[in-house]
């Protein structure tokens, strides 16, 4: 019995190593459900001006700090980062259309000015 267990923790070895299996995750657990991340990001894409994180929270059915908590457990960032990001992709395709002047792209994408674009997207690169 003791060699069945060595051979099987060889084989395991083996086939998570050079055979590119990896060994099952446990379910994360938190977060938020499907529907609220998607209740979520819908609502930050209609506002890329902003949206208070306790509007978010009210609308999952959560307190401000355990919907931060979720948000990023479910996301992998924070609600602000996650808005950045998404004002960031926005500006890039409305610039990719050439119609608007980068200042009226930053306006429209919820920043200050052009400045402000300009350093959220650089530091997106970092």
């Amino acid at each position: 019995m003791f060699v069945d267990h060595v051979l099987l923790a060889v084989v395991a070895h083996v086939a998570q190593t050079y055979g590119g299996m990896r060994p099952m995750s446990q379910p994360v657990r938190g977060g938020l459900a499907p529907w609220q991340e998607r209740r979520a990001k819908e609502l930050i894409d209609a506002n890329l001006g902003g949206v208070p994180v306790e509007e978010l929270a009210r609308e999952c059915g959560f307190s401000k700090a355990h919907f931060s908590r979720a948000f990023s457990q479910s996301v992998g960032m924070a609600p602000h980062r996650w808005l950045m990001k998404r004002r960031i992709e926005v500006a890039k395709e409305t610039l990719r259309d050439g119609r608007l002047s980068i200042s009226d792209v930053a306006v429209a994408c919820g920043f200050c000015d052009q400045s402000h674009l300009t350093r959220a997207f650089t530091g997106m690169l970092a």
